[in-house]
């Protein structure tokens, strides 16, 4: 079996998606001053509000939309919406990775001196951020019948199904008998025209 890419693409966008949100709740950054001890953590969804979750979820919807309809513009919305938790993980998080100052602080209390490590949430956002971004602007290439084609899969095998049940050998035995029963009839009524 081939493996095709109006396949695989909503797979990896739905995986992408669901990495992504689960980035939002996990630490993005310990804060750690040289030589000592993590003074605080940061969650991904503090620094940007669960925008992430937004955008993937509305990411999945608009490539379910795609796939439904056949329409390229929401498919296009798919690699926009890709593209912009993209940006945004390229834009908030990747610079402060590493970075020693002020990164997360307020009035009360600032880390000056601390350097913002990445952790797991860090890395579960980078990866899921690029991958949604490249999967979602490869799927707004194809084009209508492929943006389709997981739902003409999905229907042949419904209409398979169906045609199973309706070709049973109780069917054919059937349909054998009214064809037999039909083919006397015309027998009969060519023989009724030659007696004419």
């Amino acid at each position: 079996m081939k493996i095709r890419a109006e396949l695989i693409l909503p797979v990896t966008i739905v995986a992408a998606a669901t990495i992504l949100v689960i980035s939002e709740f996990m630490v993005t950054f310990e804060f750690i001053p040289p030589g000592g001890e993590a003074l605080g953590q940061s969650l991904a969804s503090d620094r940007h509000s669960y925008a992430l979750v937004l955008l993937a979820v509305f990411a999945v919807a608009t490539m379910l939309l795609a796939i439904a309809t056949g329409l390229r513009a929401f498919a296009v919305g798919t690699a926009v919406l890709g593209m912009a938790a993209l940006l945004i993980f390229l834009i908030a998080d990747l610079p402060d990775a590493g970075k020693l100052g002020t990164i997360g602080g307020d009035s009360e209390f600032t880390f000056s001196t601390a350097e913002a490590v990445p952790k797991e949430g860090f890395i579960a956002e980078a990866f899921g951020a690029v991958v949604l971004g490249l999967a979602s602007v490869a799927f707004a290439t194809l084009n209508s019948a492929q943006l389709q084609a997981p739902l003409a899969r999905f229907t042949k095998k419904e209409d398979a199904e169906k045609r199973a049940k309706t070709s049973s050998p109780i069917s054919k035995g059937e349909s054998r008998s009214r064809q037999i029963k039909e083919e006397e009839a015309i027998g009969r009524q060519a023989v009724s025209r030659r007696r004419r």
